[in-house]
């Protein structure tokens, strides 16, 4: 096994990614203040410039205080799918340098450079592939180096705009400790306001507090938060791989013709499906609703959208299909959703059309789902799918590839 001292772990973050790309396609947006989301008051804002960041805007703001912040800022609804395109050719450029690197959102890598010394400088070699992604791109990208995952990617926030910076083992600690406690990972706003209640404002004040301290105040992300403030990380690199596709099927005991049953199940199934997408950080651009007679009789319907993971635009879709499929009127024996052409995505839902309130709505639900349910059961659910749990029928208990 490796020790982490060994490791040499390289962050990569593409610069203010979506304003980066629409800048490419209109060279008149640049030195702008730029917003990306939904354009209406209710809307949030997906990604701005930093320009824009001046102002203080910052990004899963309400497009109404933004607007507010910045009267003159260019707005942009978005476009998922060509930002996907940008981020396809970026993954390409890595995976054909490296032996294993980790995906962790549309805009944001680990690369694993451990032994890669003996063959080439792994700071050379990130260099290399830094200027390799802005001549065939055009994008702006920046990275960190260290020995670990989380100082290089403080590494990487350190050396934004467009640029570069290595951490030499052994000096994690004091790179981090003059350092905002809110560059350090896991730190999010509620625990950034406790830290600062208990006067906590620089990385080396939670670097000298006991991690019994920590504990006791924080719980197990006490001690998370602590490891991570002394540069201390030993998560390893997940290779990443993609996933094409993931759908769940439904065989009756008893064939059926209650249609108001067969598209209570698809309203269930989908959510579950949707509720799996945002959990791994994923989009799905095709929808396909399969259908199996009593006599084996096999049907398919699919359609391509706009790459999404919320419920109520893949619901809708679903049911369509299905009335689509279903002309005959004979007993059906099975049904499924598959959700396909699946893609990162390092927000968990629509920003460029859903309202604030939406987001919250859906945040609110997974939150539940994943603190009460896990992975394999939701605890809050749409009541039309609910209605037929008693009926011999959970829809989590189908078939899920």
């Amino acid at each position: 096994m490796i020790n982490e001292g060994d490791r040499t772990v390289v962050h990569m973050d593409l610069d203010t990614f979506f304003v980066s790309v629409e800048r490419l396609q209109n060279t008149a947006l640049e030195g702008k203040p730029l917003l990306i989301g939904g354009q209406s008051d209710r809307g949030v804002v997906a990604s701005c410039s930093y320009e824009a960041r001046a102002f203080g805007i910052h990004s899963a703001m309400p497009m109404k205080l933004a607007r507010r912040l910045c009267p003159d800022a260019v707005i942009l609804r978005g476009d998922s799918e060509k930002y996907s395109q940008y981020s396809m050719e970026v993954t390409e450029i890595i995976r054909e340098r490296v032996p294993v690197y980790e995906k962790s959102s549309i805009d944001e890598f680990y690369l694993d450079l451990t032994g890669m010394e003996r063959f080439f400088g792994s700071y050379q070699l990130a260099s290399e592939i830094r200027q390799m992604v802005r001549n065939e791109t055009g994008l702006p990208i920046s990275f960190g180096v260290s020995r670990n995952k989380t100082v290089s990617k403080v590494a990487t926030g350190e050396a934004k705009p467009d640029g570069q910076l290595q951490v030499p083992q052994g000096t994690e600690k004091p790179f981090l400790s003059p350092l905002s406690v809110r560059k350090i990972p896991m730190i999010g706003a509620k625990t950034y306001h406790l830290l600062r209640s208990m006067g906590v404002e620089r990385v080396h004040t939670l670097q000298d507090m006991p991690i019994e301290l920590l504990e006791s105040v924080l719980g197990k992300h006490g001690i998370v938060i602590w490891k991570k403030a002394n540069g201390i990380d030993n998560s390893p690199i997940i290779p990443y791989s993609e996933r094409k596709s993931i759908s769940s099927e439904r065989t009756f005991d008893a064939d059926t013709i209650d249609v108001k049953q067969l598209r209570a199940i698809l309203v269930a199934m989908t959510e579950r499906l949707a509720f799996r997408l945002r959990q791994e950080r994923k989009l799905t651009a095709c929808v396909t609703v399969k259908l199996r007679y009593s006599n084996f009789d096999t049907h398919t319907q699919q359609v391509r959208i706009p790459y999404t993971s919320s419920d109520h635009v893949l619901i809708s879709r679903v049911k369509e299909l299905f009335d689509k499929l279903y002309q005959r009127r004979m007993l059906v024996r099975l049904i499924g959703v598959r959700l396909s052409h699946l893609v990162p995505g390092g927000y968990q839902i629509n920003l460029f059309e859903d309202t604030e309130e939406m987001i919250s709505l859906y945040q609110a639900i997974d939150k539940m789902n994943h603190r009460f349910g896990g992975s394999k059961k939701a605890v809050v659910q749409r009541a039309v799918g609910l209605g037929y749990r008693h009926r011999s029928f959970n829809p989590f208990n189908g078939v899920e590839t």
